[in-house]
């Protein structure tokens, strides 16, 4: 299994694709799939079938994952940055910007 260095709650751009150049926060991460739904980019519309839930049933829109490739984490300037890993003093690991070396 790979180790993704996108985690949820994160800010990331989209890099390529419809949606380059869109920015927002990652609601879920499916690490075996190397995908991730961000909030309000790739909107799809998706047909339901009526249910005891939705008798109506309709088309319903929703956000379709994309591929972690296509993500770059954004630090606290607002720049593209990558994510490195470090250990303080007390041996506690945690995520840095590339960028600026602030903690993410």
């Amino acid at each position: 299994m790979t180790k993704l260095k996108i985690k949820t709650g994160d800010t990331v751009r989209i890099l390529a694709g419809d949606h380059k150049g869109s920015e927002g926060k990652v609601v879920k991460v499916f690490i075996g799939k190397n995908k991730a739904i961000v909030e309000g980019v790739n909107m799809v519309k998706k047909h339901e079938k009526p249910s005891a839930a939705n008798p109506q049933g309709g088309i319903k829109e929703k956000e379709a994952p994309l591929h972690i490739s296509n993500l770059s984490l954004i630090d606290s300037a607002g720049k593209s940055t990558r994510a490195g890993y470090d250990e303080d003093k007390d041996g506690n690991k945690f995520r840095f910007a590339k960028s600026n070396k602030e903690k993410i």
